[in-house]
């Protein structure tokens, strides 16, 4: 109701068309540096982690596996979960490091 209230106001002048349009600008600064600058970071600190790990990290997986690296190639790690199992998972289904969700968890 407020809404179309607002809608049929008449307009005030002719600077209408700037404010509105300083206004948009405004939204997309606002939404830039409050989510999409974020998330970018968040993606390029994971992808870094990614690549930095090595054979005998502890990581869980996306899936919520934790495991141990046997084996790093190209693309792919070689996990080994707690009863000797094996999996060959993309690098991009490991979500962190097993020893903060641990550390966290004994807080």
């Amino acid at each position: 109701m407020f809404t179309s209230a607002l809608l049929m106001a008449p307009a005030e002048g002719g600077g209408s068309g700037y404010s509105s349009l300083i206004f948009l600008v405004l939204i997309m600064v606002v939404f830039y540096f409050f989510f999409i600058r974020p998330q970018a970071k968040k993606a390029k600190d994971l992808r870094k982690y990614r690549e930095a790990l090595k054979k005998g990290d502890k990581i869980v997986t996306i899936g919520g596996i934790h495991a141990k690296i046997v084996e790093v190639q190209e693309t792919t790690f070689t996990i080994e979960v707690e009863d000797g199992t094996r999996f060959r998972i993309e690098k991009s289904a490991v979500a962190g490091d097993a020893t903060d969700q641990l550390a966290n968890q004994q807080k």
